[in-house]
Parts: structure tokens; sequence; C-alpha cells
């Protein structure tokens, strides 16, 4: 509420009288910029492209989708210097190049599914067995590397030449830069610590990444879509892993980049970024909804009795959330076919990876900041 508030300033400054319409459409955006309503829309922009692959893919509506998008994206630039400050900031291009570089292969890759898919309905052969499956190392991968290496070198030395270096100050302990922000790349990790105490955000989670990576050779062994574009025969695997990539991570790449500003604080892409605005915050936990406002009573004294919901919670979650899914029929065919060992460790990681969003609506719809709070062992969850 504070935040959307927040976001009306400017048509406050700028006087009722002189509101246009492009003021008003930045109001909107800025609005609905806000992680509560922009996440779930990135999820549903997701889904809708997956499930509406075969038609939007299509040569003719992509390339004017992405002509538009072109557009409005830079188009900004010249009508927002909030927007153009934070867009043309030097350590911002890559996160430019990383939104137009994913939409463009996320629609190769899924093109490529569309008309292997179609071709399977109808009994036509893949695209992939109508290629010659002979290259030669020389000379074909050979020319295909140096000029990849060539094009690289030019582009790297214009980006060195046409853009400063993000360069500041010598560090200074008693006065840190605001916002402090880590490397682009680690912006998606900085921004879970808003919903995680840092040893799960940065060191658990991270770990369960690269675990669960390593292992999904061994976890998937579905044959299926080895060595040719799909959807249709891979729906779950290939969702699962683009929420993954493109929700809990480019997304909060994107907001920890451009829409975090001082104190951390969440501005819209047309927000002046005011150092001085402080957003009031009430954290609750798992134990001060039981006990406060469920029970209408004091928090106990002893840890365990305090923390025995969460637990009992976290419990639920990771040990007993597994099983139950067999009892879907989707999960249950899982079960069957990937075995003991194999389902309930690919299950243990998709609960881990669905506690992230899970622990994201608990923040903004009622502040709750821990399902576990043992600070005197400094054990938070």
């Amino acid at each position: 509420m504070h935040t959307l508030l927040a976001n009306s300033t400017y048509l406050l400054a700028a006087g009722a009288e002189q509101v246009t319409a492009l003021d008003k459409f930045k109001d909107f955006v800025n609005r609905w910029s806000v992680p509560q309503f922009s996440l779930p829309l990135f999820l549903l922009l997701m889904l809708g492209a997956f499930f509406g692959y075969r038609k939007w893919t299509k040569p003719i509506i992509f390339w004017p989708m992405m002509i538009v998008f072109t557009i409005v994206y830079f188009g900004f630039i010249q009508l927002d210097e909030s927007y153009a400050s934070i867009l043309q900031k030097p350590d911002n291009v890559p996160i430019s190049m990383m939104i137009f570089l994913t939409l463009f292969f996320l629609w190769l890759g899924l093109r490529q599914a569309a008309i292997n898919d179609q071709n399977m309905e109808i009994g036509k052969p893949l695209i992939e067995e109508d290629r010659e499956d002979k290259v030669l190392c020389w000379p074909d991968l050979v020319y295909t590397e140096l000029l990849a290496m060539v094009l690289c070198t030019v582009v790297l030395v214009l980006w060195s030449v046409l853009l400063k270096a993000p360069l500041e100050s010598p560090a200074n302990p008693a006065g840190p830069p605001n916002p402090s922000k880590a490397p682009w790349y680690f912006l998606g990790l900085q921004e879970l610590l808003v919903y995680f105490d840092p040893w799960m955000a940065g060191v658990v989670l991270p770990g369960l990444i690269i675990l669960g990576l390593a292992a999904m050779p061994y976890i998937d062994t579905n044959p299926k879509g080895n060595g040719y574009y799909t959807f249709k025969e891979r729906k779950f695997a290939i969702l699962t892993w683009m929420f993954g990539y493109l929700i809990l991570w480019c997304v909060l790449i994107v907001f920890g980049t451009f829409l975090r500003g001082p104190n951390w604080n969440f501005f819209g892409p047309f927000q002046v970024w005011d150092p001085h605005r402080v957003d009031p915050l009430t954290n609750i936990n798992i134990s001060d909804i039981w006990y406060v406002v469920i029970m209408d009573s004091k928090l106990p004294e002893s840890m365990l009795v305090r923390e025995w919901p969460g637990m009992v919670l976290s419990a639920f979650w990771f040990f007993a959330l597994p099983y139950l899914m067999t009892k879907i029929g989707f999960f249950g065919r899982l079960r069957h076919q990937m075995g003991f060992a194999r389902y309930y460790l690919m299950a243990v990681l998709f609960v881990v990876m669905m506690l992230v969003p899970v622990k994201m609506v608990g923040r903004w719809t009622m502040n709750l900041k821990y399902i576990i709070a043992m600070p005197e062992i400094n054990f938070n969850l």
C-alpha cells in the first residue's frame, strides 16, 4: 500500500490540472510494476507464451511484436528522465541485452518445437531429420568459430569504446553506496535476501540450484525430446525449467537492476529514486500469527514451543508434500516411471523451488518474514 501511494507522488507534484495521458500511463505502469502484481503477470505471460507457442512464434507475428517492443523499450528514453537514467547506466546495459537475447532464443526454440510438434501430428519428418548429420571440423566448424570470435571481438571493442566503464569512487566503509548492489548476474540472489535469511538466499538456494543442474541428467531419463525440439512431449520438464530460469532468475535480476533503488525500496520504472523515501514495514513470523493473532496470547519463552507451528509447516512442506503429490495423477505416474529415489530427489528440489514464490506471496500479503525464527541459534527460515 505504501509503495502504491509512493508511486503516485509525481502526479501529486505535477498538479491535477497538468496531468497528461502520458503521466497517467506512467503512473499506471508504476502502480503495476510492484512485485506482487508484476511477478504474477510475468508468470501468466510465460504460461501464455508456452501454451500459445504455435501461434505467436510464427515469424509474421513474432517480428512485428519485437519491433513494437523495441520501440517502446527504447522510446521511453526520450520521454522520461528517470527511465533514461536507469536504462542508460553502463552497468545496466547487459540486462537489456539479456532481455532481448532471452526473448529471441525463447522464440527460436519454441518455433522449432512448434514445427516439430506439428510435423509429428501429421506424420512428416522432424526438422532435425532433414538436416545433414555430417559436419566437417575443417572448414565448417573452424570457419564458424573464427567468425564468431571476430564478431565477439568487434562487439567488445565497440562496447568498451562507446560506453564508459562503471567505475566508482574508492570504497569507503563510512559511506557505502545507496543502494549497494551486487554484480548484475547476482542481483536475483540479492533480491531473494528480501524474502529469506542470508544463509538461505546466499548459500542453500544457490547450492540446490547447482545440485539440481548436476542431478538433472540422472533425474530425467525420458528419451523424448533428446536431439530434437518439442514442447508437446516435455511440458512439465520444460515449464519447470523455464519457471526457474525466467521467473526466478531473469525477472528477479530485472527487479534488482531496474526497480530496486535507495534503501532497496521498490520504485516504478518512471519514478525518481528518492533516497529519503521510507516505506514502513512491520514484519511478522508464523509464531506471531499463531500465538498473537489466532490464540491472542504472548509468545512462549521456550524457542521450541514458540516455533512449533513453523516447524510443523516446514516438515509438511519438505517431507509430506512430496508424498502427497503422488496422489495427484500426473505426479503419481512420475513416481511409477522414475522410481523411489529419483522421484523423491526431483520432488524435494521441486518443492524447494516452489518455496520461493510461496514465501514471496506471504511477504506481499501479510509481511511474513520467517516461517521458523530462531535468532538464539542463528537459524531462520
